[in-house]
Parts: structure tokens; sequence; C-alpha cells
């Protein structure tokens, strides 16, 4: 009789565990940002699919890991779910980095064939890191920011250059311009003080900080639409029972289909904020555009060296050859 309870009790904790699933996930943006809203949706959407069993709470702007951190803690399982922009991880894997190569693919249209190209090889990359990718959003494009208007691309040469990656860093040398990594929610500050005189980002993290209080103007490049990932630790979703995981993936996919969605109204919304608080738009005449696509090839050919077979698959299916 006592070995037929403590059975009893050992299967009714095992239940109990897996009814109260509950996962702390980081993200690095703020609970305004779209990026964070979708997240916000997609939890709330996990636990309607799963009857309340699989709770997530969402950690917005870096309060429970810091950005550089958050694919290793995913990784490790401190956390079991997190979001990340890609591209932050270029220096551990070109493949990360693939949609920061400027003037590839510009463009909504263009950034998800280019998604689509890159997701198997990403996917790949990701399990090898124990990781399984939900989904992923792109930022709108982006753009560059300055305080002083541009007579040509010349005049970013030798200015203090925002970036948030290997690849945007690279932009910035090509251009001339002295590279400086900067998050996000310390970009105000760096303006401030002289830390950085131009940036290159969307138009979207442009209204989340505020741009127009240190800059004036903005140069609608739409250069590349870099991507947030939604990922989730293998081995804690793969302990998920099979309807859980189902449900889950299901979320996911609705998660994905309204990120884009919602990108794409950011951007008119994020430029029409930027013109209201007294920031002149430009769109890049042909000199500059020129000059853009040049530096952008030669980013695309050194970035296809780096990832070599796998660079060049993600291209040639892009491209349809």
């Amino acid at each position: 009789m006592m070995r037929k309870t403590l059975v009893a009790a050992a299967a009714f904790a095992a239940f109990a565990a897996q009814a109260q699933t509950k996962w702390d996930m980081p993200t690095p943006y703020s609970d305004g940002e779209f990026h964070t809203r979708n997240v916000k949706s997609f939890t709330e959407d996990v636990k309607k699919a799963t009857d309340g069993k699989v709770d997530i709470v969402v950690h917005a702007n870096g309060s429970l890991i810091k950005h550089p951190d958050i694919l290793r803690a995913v990784s490790s399982g401190q956390v079991n779910i997190a979001e990340f922009l890609l591209s932050q991880f270029g220096n551990e894997d070109p493949v990360f980095e693939a949609d920061n190569i400027p003037f590839v693919a510009a463009g909504y249209d263009a950034a998800w064939k280019f998604y689509q190209a890159q997701k198997p090889l990403l996917e790949k990359k990701l399990q090898g890191r124990g990781l399984k990718l939900l989904y992923s959003v792109a930022w709108p494009g982006q753009g560059i920011y300055t305080k002083d208007a541009l007579k040509t691309v010349a005049d970013l040469k030798g200015t203090k250059f925002r970036t948030y990656s290997p690849l945007t860093a690279r932009l910035a040398e090509l251009l001339g311009a002295n590279p400086t990594v900067v998050q996000v929610p310390d970009v105000p500050q760096m303006f401030a003080t002289g830390g950085i005189q131009a940036m290159i980002t969307s138009s979207a993290t442009g209204t989340a900080t505020k741009s127009w209080e240190y800059c004036k103007h903005y140069y609608n490049t739409s250069a590349f639409h870099p991507k947030n990932a939604v990922v989730v630790n293998a081995r804690a979703f793969s302990r998920l029972p099979a309807e859980q995981q189902t449900a889950i993936l299901r979320v996911a996919s609705t998660a994905e289909t309204r990120g884009w969605a919602m990108s794409k109204v950011r951007t008119l919304e994020a430029n029409e904020t930027l013109a209201k608080n007294g920031m002149t738009l430009h769109e890049p005449d042909a000199a500059m555009k020129s000059a853009f696509t040049k530096v952008g090839a030669q980013i695309l050919d050194e970035w296809q060296k780096k990832a070599g077979a796998e660079g060049q698959t993600i291209i040639k299916t892009y491209r349809g050859k």
C-alpha cells in the first residue's frame, strides 16, 4: 500500500510539474517596441493554446540578461526561450549575419525571399547550439542618422559611427567612419556626450530613442532588414508533451506572419514620427546610391569568402541560380 501511494504521489508530482511549465524569456528591447509587443502576444497565445500549461514570462529591455549574453544563456539552459538580434552574433557564425549584408536584399519582399534562402542553414546552425528556431521577424530597413546634412558620403569620414554588429562595423569602416558598438538604450547618452555622431539603424529604433533630440537628418537607405530570432532550448522543448510542442509551433508561425506585418506598419509610423518631430528625411541621391552599392558589393564579397560554401548557397538560392 505504501509503495502504491509513493508511486501515485510521484506520478502526480510529475504531472503537476508538467502542468506548470514556466519559462523566463529575455528580450533586448523595450516594452513599447513592436518586436516586444509581438513577443508578448506570442506568449499570451502560447498560454491559451496550451490551456495554461506553458507560461512564458517576458523580461524586456535587457532587464534579465544583457543582449550580448542571451545566445549563450538560452544555449546553456540558463533560460529556456529568448529573443535576440541574429547579427549580434555574426562573429560566432557568418550565417547569423547574412541579413546584414547591405544593399543586397533591400525592401520587405526581398528581405522575406532572403530569409527563406537563409533559413535552412540558420536552423542547422541553431540546432548545433542546442536551439530550435521558432520564428524570425525583420526590422524596418536600416537608414543613416546624422547631426548635419550630408553633401556626399565622404562627409561621414572620421565620424564616430554607432554600429551593432560585425557587418555594420565593416560598413562604417568602408565609409571612412570610426565604428563604435553601442546598445540601443545607450544611444542617446552616447550622442549627448560626443561618443557617437552618426549611426545606422531603423526608423523604429530612431523613434524609440527619440533621435530628433540628438540628430536632424535621416537617410532612408533601406540598406538591409536585420532580423530578430525567437528560439527555444531544444532539450527543454523536447520535454514538453507532443500536443504542447505542436501548439507552440502553430502559434510561432502566426507570430512570424504578424511580426512582419507589424514591421511594415512600424516603418510608416516611425517615418511619420521622425518628420513630425522636426527631422529631415532624405532619399539618397544617385551619387550616394552608387557609393553605397559599391561598399555593399565589397562587403558581400568579403562575407562570401568568410562564409564559404554556406554563404554561396544562401546567395545562389536567394538569386535563384
